[in-house]
């Protein structure tokens, strides 16, 4: 029999602790703390992610169910309701933000080829969009969205070649996602995917003169004039590729450079697309299919919220809502990063599970995290009765 270490302690020891330690330094997060530090902290709460636990309460009630067993997760003590909801509101979010961070630029190249997407593109390809998470307004009294309803948006930049994110942050719901692009980056040569919330020329420009691409959903009252047409195969749904030029004024000030406008009709959907493009080379029904491309970024919207403890929160800070948003994101990260150093053929979503029903087991993370097959050997007698004698 394996004695070795718990599930939950193999997962941990994929954390390079060093770099855990200098996000925590970063934002004096252990400053004046004797026993509760933040590597407990994050160990609490990403187990309470791990076993879809409901709050801070069931966290401690399960890991005092097992108290002779937390030492070996790394979980030196038990603490109280009360102690975890303080380091909660009060320990900087950021620490964890940076930790995502770092998990990112480890996950990112292990999935890099491991994907659905299939246009032969040299250049890295980006989807943006933000998701609403609805809140009671009468305990998020800092969640502003609207009159009589509170809410944060979890803005997402992701990498449509690997489908993990790059860029996330968190606002009330009252920010609008078009004020992301400000804080973003660009990436000379990359494509960004976005639709028809990211509306506004003057920030698209800036990313044009950074030299970078994008997609973008074409309005339909959009005042422009044709400078000229390219040639079409309309068997592909195509229906034109102009270079235009903006003649309202606003529009005309905030971008003045020509731009490259296509109209795709979908034969299955019955329904007419208008796409905006600063990429005046590669074919057009590329352009198309970068945009349908787009719709993984809602995909990933859908799962984290389904499969992480992101849509009912612990705390009732702006500190605490983001710290568990991001100690969620680093879960995700963390078992994306398992996936790939175990060579396991299982979805994330088949991971979660096993995960959270062996976090204190001691199976080896390499013999858990395979597709087990029942085997029956042929000359082996089963024991069948015969009913029938044919």
């Amino acid at each position: 029999m394996y004695k070795g270490k718990f599930v939950y302690a193999q997962l941990i020891s994929i954390v390079p602790r060093y770099e855990f330690d200098k996000c925590v330094q970063r934002y004096g997060g252990n400053y004046k703390v004797k026993e509760f530090k933040c590597w407990q902290q994050f160990l609490c709460m990403m187990f309470g992610q791990l076993t879809y636990r409901e709050g801070i309460r069931d966290i401690i009630n399960c890991l005092e169910a097992h108290r002779t067993k937390v030492y070996h997760l790394g979980i030196k003590k038990i603490v109280s309701h009360s102690s975890l909801t303080r380091a909660n509101e009060n320990r900087d979010w950021r620490i964890w933000s940076d930790f995502a961070a770092y998990l990112i630029q480890v996950a990112r190249p292990l999935y890099l080829d491991d994907n659905e997407f299939e246009l032969e593109l040299d250049n890295a390809v980006y989807a943006l969009d933000a998701s609403t998470i609805d809140l009671c307004l009468n305990v998020f009294k800092w969640a502003k969205f609207r009159k009589n309803k509170g809410a944060v948006k979890l803005h997402t930049l992701l990498d449509l070649r690997g489908n993990i994110p790059i860029f996330i942050s968190i606002t009330h719901g009252k920010v609008h996602d078009v004020n992301i692009l400000d804080q973003i980056e660009f990436e000379a040569g990359a494509f960004y995917i976005v639709d028809k919330g990211y509306y506004d020329f003057k920030r698209l420009y800036q990313l044009d003169q950074e030299k970078a691409f994008f997609v973008i959903r074409g309005k339909s009252n959009l005042k422009f004039r044709r400078l000229y047409s390219r040639p079409v195969d309309k068997t592909t749904g195509l229906r034109c590729d102009q270079i235009i030029k903006f003649t309202g004024y606003r529009s005309l000030k905030d971008y003045p450079d020509k731009l490259r406008r296509i109209k795709y009709f979908d034969k299955e959907k019955s329904k007419t697309y208008v796409f905006l493009t600063n990429n005046f080379s590669i074919d057009a029904i590329i352009i198309t299919q970068l945009y349908k491309n787009r719709w993984q970024i809602e995909l990933f919207f859908k799962w984290i919220k389904q499969h992480l403890k992101i849509t009912t929160f612990w705390g009732h800070s702006p500190n605490a809502v983001k710290t568990q948003i991001w100690v969620a994101v680093c879960t995700y990260l963390l078992v994306a990063i398992a996936k790939k150093q175990f060579d396991s053929p299982l979805s994330l979503y088949e991971i979660l599970q096993i995960l959270s029903v062996s976090a204190f087991d001691k199976t080896p993370l390499n013999q858990l995290l395979v597709k087990g097959q029942l085997q029956i050997r042929p000359d082996e007698d089963d024991n069948q009765l015969i009913l029938f004698d044919l």
